[in-house]
């Protein structure tokens, strides 16, 4: 894994960032598989058993029901370049995420091979709280989600992958070794988390 920096790492991040998403997408390219709490039928779980539902405008889970380990949407197709726009809420205690090219829809984490794009404000390691790429990408652990609507605006294109918070790039990486497809996750892990508006785009 290189990861960049200096002129080139912010070079690499302002072109990726006119290439990539803007506020709420629409237009030729771009599916939506999240609107309101419309979309379920767009996703299967796996892992632990958790209590998803469809109400109050969002796609939302705050109970596990069965199991120990993370509850986790997952995508019904496989995505490998693409841009991903997704709107969600969390507490100040939620443990949740976002998964990219989850290789195994029946094992979908961070030791699968998939990346994770995080929401944990209070994580113990805060190199890796919201905003940061689990394990793979770092963060300054001043991006805080818990308590109202966020957005994340993904870019992923062969080994360049850009996160972007409510505007803000929180991570940017060439990630050489790790070059896949795979399918979309919504990580519940501990804390209400709702989801209200994802749409994607392939490239």
């Amino acid at each position: 894994m290189k990861k960049l920096t200096g002129i080139f790492a912010t070079s690499l991040i302002v072109a990726l960032t006119v290439a990539g998403c803007s506020g709420s997408p629409t237009g030729e390219g771009w599916v939506t598989l999240i609107d309101g709490d419309k979309g379920m039928d767009n996703w299967s779980m796996s892992g632990s058993k958790g209590n998803w539902r469809a109400e109050g405008g969002a796609i939302q889970a705050d109970k596990m029901i069965e199991g120990k380990v993370a509850s986790v949407l997952v995508s019904k197709k496989s995505y490998k370049d693409f841009q991903l726009y997704v709107e969600f809420w969390a507490g100040d205690d939620t443990n949740s995420g976002v998964y990219l090219r989850a290789p195994n829809p029946a094992v979908v984490n961070t030791a699968s091979g998939a990346y994770e794009v995080q929401i944990w404000d209070k994580n113990p390691n805060p190199a890796y709280a919201t905003g940061s790429l689990v394990n793979v990408a770092s963060v300054q652990p001043i991006h805080k989600a818990g308590g109202k609507w966020n957005s994340f605006e993904i870019y992923a294109r062969g080994a360049q992958i850009t996160v972007k918070m409510n505007g803000v790039v929180t991570a940017a990486i060439s990630d050489a070794k790790n070059v896949k497809d795979g399918r979309i996750g919504l990580q519940f892990n501990g804390g209400p988390i709702k989801f209200r508006k994802l749409r994607v785009r392939e490239l």
